[in-house]
């Protein structure tokens, strides 16, 4: 497969030149200075030459025609004598056909797959895969001692159908749709009603609504006969400045970030970058991103010191321009809305006439289109990654000349063509992943006692450092939502009310003094403070601490994977913000409040069965046993001295020494490494 970042220096000069005329030899010293002194010289923008899109163009991977690939048989008798101890295991290994992609692509560089991770592993897995959440230890218990030779596929449609499964799968959706319940910049202005948007994006994925349908109610839910209005607030997600006194300028900026936003959340195309002059790399040339904006143009209407309303008709007496240079004060050639011109080979265009569907509901229908390049293409990788933390391309929003090429691209076509052939269904194509053996593959080193497992491991990290080739499973951090609703489960404070306005629990005192008046006003109803993460009030200009500290996106733009970092202050949040210290408190009151919770070997027990999800080891029992006595003796003599002990609330069956100790084991429990990584 050819490398786009190896193109040719020739190439690149090639295409510079095609795509940026205004920086031609002859005109660029005339045109740098006028930009310079920002004068407006009549030259014809005809004389701007749009560059053609070539056959050379198409022959990148994204672009090129989407073509189902047959699925690769391996011929396992065949195999290397090398792989002659792993030839029974491989036989009944590939579940689907993502299994037989992935088998025959380590097959070819000398890797064999890893056998599936235990059903312990397995559930808290899939449980924080589907549903962001904790599986209970009732639920391991059952799974676990499960005979049924489908337990896991029924376990897979237990979670599917769980209203958390919608609540975990809206977050990723909401980062790319740059979701925030304020404007942003200096004043940060509330935004009343955004929060029915989340709400529909958390039932349309309960509901399994089909992608196409679901594409279609955020471009066009407005536009008749479609009847969704709420959801086209995917549109007015970005960030907005109602108060500036340029009013055009406003309209400008913000119809340009809407637009580069629908380009790289459903295409999968930087097309923000031809704003002020044509793609240096993508065959994206100005007029495209100006004919794609033109869809919107008309939809909206701009009142200084009043939010963007969702679109309510279509038409509008706007009319839509390039933009010279990209400056709001130098309109240019008239255009129409008109599909992206690389994702177009067929040269469709959409119909303006009297009783024809509304543009952006042509724009939604050829988006979803099952022959168009990028769209599914786009949807596949996106899946891929929130399923396994890297996609096939590790570029999800970026799949132009500069992006990253997939290793696994005849696996990553097949899947983009079959998500039409599931009727556009996201809950189909979860099955279909996280049944196959790929995904069940375990992140751990196996035990020394297994030789040729180890073997197959080492060989594995020699051969696929990166893992890129999928031989292994991959170890990921939870998100700080998905770590702070573990931390609410664990200690039993989940209220799992859904919908309604974002909600305000108390922000820390030194936060709170830096904030402007009335930035913050907490929650009314203190049972709301233990939510669920995804109906944290959204403020684009403040994260809520825990969020912050994980890299929870700032939501002035889409974000399409989001940062991984491991820093001190995670570490401090985890050991000592007040949302981790009141969940210990409550979640040694929980284990005390059983029926054998007065046992040390059972408080043991039952603290690591709900944050791990697992029996400790007795090398595990051994130390928190250790901890529970020295901490124990430590506030007895705290409590002789007269100060006070951190206890959970109420009546409860053992000192208040012991009860202190054992919230400080909890604690230690939520600061684990196991506890904010799963396997």
């Amino acid at each position: 497969m050819r490398d786009v970042r190896s193109l040719s220096a020739k190439t690149r000069r090639r295409r510079d030149s095609q795509r940026s005329p205004c920086f031609s030899s002859l005109c660029a010293p005339l045109r740098l200075c006028v930009f310079a002194l920002n004068v407006t010289l009549a030259i014809p923008l005809a004389s701007l030459a749009e560059p053609p899109i070539t056959d050379s163009d198409r022959d990148h991977w994204a672009f090129s025609t989407l073509v189902r690939p047959e699925v690769p048989q391996t011929n396992l008798v065949t195999l290397p004598p090398e792989f002659a101890f792993d030839r029974h295991e491989l036989v009944d290994w590939s579940r689907n056909s993502i299994d037989d992609f992935i088998l025959a692509k380590l097959i070819e560089n000398g890797l064999v797959p890893m056998p599936s991770a235990d059903r312990t592993t397995l559930i808290r897995r899939l449980s924080f895969d589907l549903t962001g959440l904790p599986p209970t230890p009732e639920e391991v218990d059952a799974f676990v001692n499960d005979p049924r030779p489908d337990a896991f596929e029924q376990l897979v449609e237990r979670l599917l159908a769980s209203s958390a499964y919608g609540e975990r799968w809206a977050q990723h959706w909401l980062d790319l749709a740059r979701f925030a319940e304020t404007d942003g910049f200096e004043h940060d202005k509330l935004r009343p009603d955004s929060w029915k948007y989340r709400d529909w994006v958390i039932d349309a994925l309960n509901e399994d609504l089909p992608y196409d349908e679901f594409v279609l109610a955020q471009l066009a839910g407005d536009e008749p006969p479609n009847d969704n209005r709420i959801a086209t607030g995917f549109l007015t997600c970005g960030p907005d400045m109602p108060d500036i006194n340029l009013q055009d300028e406003r309209r400008h900026s913000f119809m340009n970030e809407m637009t580069s936003t629908v380009g790289s959340v459903f295409l999968g195309l930087q097309i923000g970058c031809a704003q002020c002059h044509d793609h240096k790399f993508d065959p994206v040339s100005q007029l495209d991103f100006y004919r794609m904006r033109a869809f919107f143009d008309r939809a909206f209407d701009f009142t200084k010191n009043k939010t963007v309303e969702l679109p309510s008709r279509n038409g509008g007496s706007f009319k839509s321009h390039l933009m010279t240079r990209g400056d709001f004060r130098r309109p240019g050639e008239a255009v129409e809305p008109a599909f992206l011109r690389i994702a177009n080979p067929q040269d469709l265009a959409p119909e303006i006439a009297e009783g024809k569907a509304g543009t952006r509901t042509q724009l939604a229908r050829w988006i979803t289109r099952p022959d168009n390049p990028l769209s599914t293409r786009v949807l596949a990788n996106r899946l891929w990654y929130y399923h396994f933390g890297e996609g096939l391309s590790e570029s999800p929003s970026d799949f132009g000349l500069v992006g990253d090429s997939p290793i696994h691209l005849k696996l990553l076509d097949w899947l983009a063509t079959e998500i039409p052939r599931r009727g556009w269904s996201l809950k189909e194509m979860h099955r279909l992943i996280v049944t196959s053996s790929t995904w069940r593959q375990p992140s751990r080193r196996p035990d020394r006692s297994r030789n040729n497992l180890v073997a197959r491991w080492e060989n594995s990290l020699s051969k696929d450092k990166q893992n890129r080739l999928y031989s292994r499973g991959r170890r990921r951090r939870l998100e700080g939502e998905a770590i702070r609703d573990a931390i609410l489960a664990a200690s039993g404070q989940l209220n799992q009310r859904r919908s309604g306005p974002g909600i305000r629990p108390p922000l820390p005192p030194e936060l709170v003094r830096s904030l402007l008046r009335d930035q913050w006003p907490v929650s009314t109803e203190a049972e709301d403070f233990s939510r669920r993460s995804i109906y944290i009030f959204v403020r684009r200009n403040l994260r809520y601490p825990i969020f912050e500290a994980f890299d929870k996106p700032d939501t002035n733009a889409s974000c399409p994977r989001r940062n991984t970092s491991t820093i001190a202050p995670q570490a401090l949040m985890l050991m000592n913000s007040d949302v981790s210290v009141d969940a210990a408190k409550a979640f040694a009151g929980r284990i005390l409040a059983h029926e054998n919770g007065h046992s040390r070997g059972k408080q043991i027990e039952l603290g690591f069965q709900l944050t791990l999800g697992r029996f400790p080891k007795s090398s595990d029992a051994a130390t928190a046993l250790t901890f529970l006595e020295d901490d124990t003796a430590f506030h007895e003599a705290a409590q002789k001295a007269g100060q006070k002990l951190h206890i959970p609330p109420g009546d409860l069956p053992v000192p208040d020494a012991e009860a202190a100790a054992l919230a400080d084991l909890c604690l230690g429990l939520f600061n684990l490494s196991e506890f904010i990584y799963v396997d």
